[in-house]
């Protein structure tokens, strides 16, 4: 299927690693030219050099904060400047969460912080990027949330994830008129370079090899192994497509199917 991207201009926050990045790849490759935006300067320029070599599209790296309103008005416009709008925006940007544990005992100034650089964080970009797109008539706003916001035990990233896809959904209630629609992704654990370390590091600790272990948190997915970067990627690109017109408003899983759970 052609997804009909060519010449699309996308902005796609927390692009310089992990899922950011291969959401950032698959749009490149579908013919988009991408701005990456992420804290660290040194690997988002990287990544943008490397990933304009290997799509040959226009790729540019712009440092941010997404918990600063100014950081990221002047992120916005550094963008518009440069691709001469934003047709697209994926919001990825985040903390790592700060564990589990009981709710009782979790560090509130923690829960804050990751707090407002993921939902708060995305809100002040669609806030800078949106009205351009209303203007248009088209856009597409991709919220990355995760499957934390279905279970209990892992507080932080569950109400940082709930709160994605409650604004998720109230965005595409006020912007789909406009011809804007707004979805979320919620992935499980994935192959990121985080998840590599910390499969290298139980290995080490429980005397396994790293696909043993690796199989062992793939078990609680139905696909029988940890979903890849890449593979959110594809379901991103076409979110943010002209074909996904009938998805407004709703949380997509990107977890290779949870065990035992029903979602409707």
């Amino acid at each position: 299927m052609d997804l009909d991207l060519t010449g699309k201009r996308a902005l796609v926050t927390g692009g310089s690693r992990g899922i950011g990045r291969a959401v950032a790849r698959q749009l490149a490759l579908e013919g988009c030219d991408v701005v990456v935006v992420a804290r660290g300067e040194i690997e988002l320029k990287t990544a943008a050099a490397d990933l304009a070599h290997e799509s040959g599209r226009r790729v540019v790296a712009i440092p941010a904060d997404t918990a600063d309103d100014a950081s990221v008005a002047d992120m916005a416009a550094r963008a518009n400047a440069e691709l001469g709008g934003v047709d697209i925006l994926i919001n990825a940007a985040a903390r790592s969460a700060g564990g589990g544990g009981p709710a009782m005992l979790m560090d509130v100034a923690t829960i804050r912080q990751e707090f407002d650089i993921k939902a708060l964080g995305y809100l002040r970009c669609v806030q800078r990027l949106a009205p351009q797109m209303v203007d248009r008539g088209w856009g597409r706003i991709i919220n990355v949330g995760g499957l934390a916001a279905r279970q209990s035990g892992a507080v932080s990233a569950a109400i940082r994830n709930v709160a994605v896809a409650a604004l998720t959904k109230n965005l595409a209630d006020e912007l789909g008129p406009s011809g804007v629609t707004v979805t979320a992704v919620h992935p499980g654990v994935s192959k990121t370079e985080r998840i590599a370390m910390r499969i290298e590091q139980r290995a080490t600790e429980r005397g396994l090899s790293t696909a043993e272990v690796a199989a062992d948190m793939g078990a609680a997915y139905a696909i029988g192994r940890i979903v890849e970067p890449a593979e959110i990627g594809y379901v991103v690109a076409f979110l943010a497509s002209p074909r996904s017109v009938a998805i407004n408003g709703d949380a997509i899983a990107c977890g290779g199917g949870k065990v035992g759970a029903i979602y409707y």
